[in-house]
């Protein structure tokens, strides 16, 4: 499906880069894009009636945040496999909750309003059984208290593992069952958040990391004698 961009949208690389990477994303979140799909600059950029520039810097913004992984013939989902996936569960146990105890001292007025509001969106997406805003907000709570974190080097080394987090968010967020794990987690965060109750907000969050993997073991057994590829939660 060639899918044009009207004559105000194609004002500017960035502009035109911002709108294929929002609908490539909602095509990811709704697991359109399969393991064996390649997106491929060239293509994107027909599909999209753009040149190849918005197309390709579409696809590596994509591919910094997690989404998807480059390789020499286009763009694919992550190859994250099972034990990484555990390997990196285990690792937030040890990082995160520090971290976010950090942030609970951090967060300012602008961006406490700013989580309220996320957390609101993920209450109605819950409720119309919207998937797709559902996983954007869940995905901007997590991004919000992670750029309050103080300590850059701690901050950073989150970040680096953000593949990992988006395979595992990719694969339960279809299970509607986890939806309200996440927003009833994500409540009891922020309420600590403007409590600045720190250690309420660490072992809130180290329950919900071994929510998420319950959800993601629950998931991967599921899915055998399929490949483990990849991964959607919190």
């Amino acid at each position: 499906m060639t899918v044009m961009l009207a004559p105000d949208q194609a004002n500017g690389s960035q502009s035109q880069g911002q709108i294929i990477h929002d609908v490539l994303m909602g095509r990811l979140q709704r697991g359109e894009i399969g393991p064996d799909d390649r997106l491929v600059d060239t293509a994107i950029a027909t599909e999209f009636g753009v040149s190849r520039m918005p197309a390709r810097d579409a696809l590596m913004r994509l591919a910094h945040e997690g989404y998807l992984e480059a390789t020499t013939r286009g763009f694919v989902l992550p190859r994250v496999t099972h034990q990484e996936i555990l390997e990196i569960f285990d690792l937030r146990r040890m990082l995160e909750p520090r971290a976010i105890a950090l942030a609970t001292l951090a967060l300012d007025k602008a961006q406490l309003a700013e989580l309220e509001k996320t957390l609101a969106d993920a209450r109605r997406a819950m409720q119309s059984g919207n998937t797709e805003l559902m996983f954007k907000a869940s995905e901007q709570f997590r991004n919000g208290w992670i750029s309050a974190i103080p300590n850059a080097s701690l901050k950073q080394v989150i970040q680096r593992y953000m593949t990992q987090v988006q395979a595992v968010r990719m694969m339960t967020f279809d299970d509607r069952a986890n939806h309200p794990l996440i927003v009833n987690g994500n409540t009891d965060i922020f309420d600590a958040f403007m409590r600045r109750d720190s250690v309420a907000a660490a072992d809130r969050l180290m329950r919900f990391i071994y929510e998420g993997e319950t959800a993601y073991l629950t998931a991967a057994s599921s899915e055998q004698p399929q490949s483990k590829h990849s991964a959607k939660t919190a």
